[in-house]
């Protein structure tokens, strides 16, 4: 590889405190508003009312003191009508002018709308001091409720198991489908068991690296099974407050009993299951106490019989020996990515929603994905669509299964932006690693080789295993730092030592780790049979030398049989190189085709190394 260097009110509550705060306002508007219209030809103004008593058209004045409105009955057109006045503060020169003209008048009082204004004021005021303290005690009413309930199990329950997920579902795990197949019988036929003095395992515990289909097995199991079936996270059941995790595993096998025969099933049980007595608190920590609770809940001197738990995690290292003892896990079933027939059968499961070209091999997928979880190839398959759809195609076809296993391994394929310099020798680089690869007989096949950005890297070159297995040999480890040192080898043989560049530093970390392992850890080397590596152990200073010098001295070895082969095949990398800094890319079948064709040879060199996969 080349690097580049507060909690809402409630609703009712709140609309209603906005109407009894905004009502005096509206009422305010309503009553202080002019009653009398200056248009209105039924009004009279306090010197019209005069002019009309001069003329002697009144015959009649009812004064109201409290509204300060006058009812006027005038003569107009030989009828009567009765119009009204406003009146003043001080009226006393109206009432003079009435006597003097002999006009009939009294004093005719109305409610006082001011003490009306006031008493819907005081029970406006007394609604929205009753709705406070309603909205304060239903709130404290809630608190109490939820203080009540902060020791009750959170976890979701469903009487019949309908998790939607069966064992047919499920691939590339057959070894634990056939141990956890023994629960689901032990749940429907407990007499097939029981007859011969047979006792199921109270607790199953699921082992393995993350997207292995840990939680999938556990619905599987239910839905199978058909039983009651509890799911909870152990975080869920820590909290802040000493007991409350306790008080809540008691509460979650209380409800277990209730319904046995019935699945309790606890995913990262390492949350509350760590080993006691490691971290704040001494024993009453906390997380110690829930642990302590779940121990006496699976097996302590009141039985569970009947509850089956099965818990999940990554981390079985840092579990409780207690836990794990027989009597409460009795099982610990390894769940570990597929090997080439679980994948395969993992992409039959997950293409079936899928438009798929007819042409695309699910084998050859298969083969190219090694080391893939079934979380990683759903992955990989929905980016296919992905790129489909982008693409306005109809079906996935192996172009976007090219690309989307590009993408999940290294990232998205960025543009070229190197000058003509960078570019050829960003090419020679990725030269060097595809061609060591290909030269050397026993390394797996070349996939692909390409000098287009990629996350982090401004060129890649990465290989397809061609058999799947778990221990690497001398010969494989010599060979993986061989072919990480191709790139800057190739740089060296055709630019000069002058002209190297930091394109490799990610290819020699890594090398150095390898190197490293093989002397401290694995006894590679003439140290010895001894591990050297470990953090807490401690030795000499002059051991320390002797491993570096070890070190040292396997890296040399490898880096002078990549020069040495890239020296023997420059006129070959001129070729190649060309080639990629024209096209950008190069399929490994073509790669191979052509260093054939080129060597005249049908079979490639053979190594006393084994070459890996490529730095890049």
């Amino acid at each position: 590889m080349r690097n580049s260097s507060q909690v809402k009110s409630k609703p009712f509550s709140k609309s209603l405190w906005q109407l009894a705060a905004g009502l005096p306002i509206v009422l305010g508007v309503i009553w202080g508003s002019p009653v009398l219209a200056k248009n209105d030809p039924n009004t009279l103004t306090y010197g019209e009312l005069f002019k009309e008593v001069d003329r002697g058209v009144v015959s009649k004045v009812e004064l109201d003191p409290v509204t300060k409105i006058a009812k006027v009955t005038v003569m107009e057109n030989n009828k009567l009508r009765i119009k009204e006045a406003v009146l003043l503060d001080d009226n006393a020169e109206l009432y003079n002018k009435l006597n003097n003209k002999g006009v009939e008048f009294g004093v005719q009082k109305s409610a006082d709308k001011n003490a009306i204004f006031g008493l819907l004021g005081n029970i406006l005021l007394l609604v929205f001091v009753i709705t406070v303290l309603s909205a304060v005690i239903r709130r404290s009413g809630n608190a109490g409720g939820q203080a009540m309930s902060f020791g009750k199990s959170r976890a979701r329950f469903q009487m019949q198991a309908k998790t939607g997920v069966m064992f047919d579902d499920v691939a590339g795990i057959e070894e634990a489908k056939e141990e956890l197949q023994e629960v689901v019988t032990f749940l429907q036929e407990p007499e097939r068991f029981t007859s011969v003095g047979a006792k199921i395992p109270k607790g199953v515990l699921l082992v393995g690296s993350p997207g292995t289909g840990k939680t999938l097995m556990a619905k599987a199991i239910a839905g199978e099974a058909g039983v009651p079936f509890f799911s909870i996270s152990g975080s869920e059941f820590v909290e802040m407050f000493v007991g409350v995790g306790a008080s809540r595993v008691r509460d979650l096998f209380k409800k277990a009993k209730e319904n046995a025969p019935c699945l309790v099933f606890i995913d990262e049980i390492d949350a509350v299951g760590r080993q006691r007595g490691v971290g704040m608190g001494g024993g009453n920590d906390e997380r110690e106490q829930t642990l302590n609770q779940l121990l006496t809940e699976m097996d302590g001197f009141e039985g569970n019989n009947g509850v089956i738990v099965i818990a999940a995690t990554n981390r079985a290292d840092v579990l409780d020996a207690a836990l794990l003892r027989p009597g409460r896990f009795d099982r610990q079933v390894q769940v570990d990515p597929p090997d080439y027939k679980g994948r395969l059968a993992i992409l039959r499961i997950h293409i079936r929603d899928k438009k798929v070209d007819p042409e695309l091999s699910l084998e050859s997928v298969a083969r190219r994905t090694t080391g893939f979880t079934g979380a990683d190839l759903a992955n990989l398959l929905n980016e296919a669509a992905i790129f489909a759809a982008r693409r306005h195609k109809q079906a996935i076809s192996i172009s976007e299964i090219d690309d989307a296993i590009d993408r999940v391994i290294v990232g998205m394929e960025g543009k070229v932006v190197m000058d003509g310099k960078f570019k050829r020798m960003t090419a020679y680089h990725e030269i060097g690693h595809a061609l060591l690869m290909t030269l050397i007989k026993e390394h797996e096949p070349v996939q692909k080789v390409t000098v287009l950005p990629r996350g982090q890297a401004v060129g890649i070159t990465w290989s397809m295993p061609n058999e799947e297995h778990g221990l690497e040999s001398r010969a494989k480890l010599l060979a993986m730092i061989t072919v990480s040192l191709g790139g800057r080898a190739a740089e060296e043989v055709v630019f000069g030592k002058d002209e190297i560049d930091s394109g490799a530093s990610n290819d020699i970390q890594r090398l150095t780790r390898i190197a490293r392992g093989m002397v401290a850890q694995l006894g590679m080397s003439d140290l010895g049979l001894v591990a050297m590596d470990n953090e807490h152990q401690e030795y000499s200073e002059a051991i320390a030398a002797q491993i570096d010098r070890e070190v040292r001295k396997i890296v040399k070895d490898c880096h002078q049989q990549a020069v040495d082969l890239l020296q023997e095949h420059r006129w070959l990398m001129d070729i190649l190189a060309e080639m990629l800094i024209d096209r950008e890319t190069i399929d490994g079948d073509e790669f191979r085709r052509i260093v054939d064709r080129e060597t005249g040879r049908n079979e490639v060199i053979v190594s006393k190394q084994k070459p890996a996969l490529a730095g890049s």
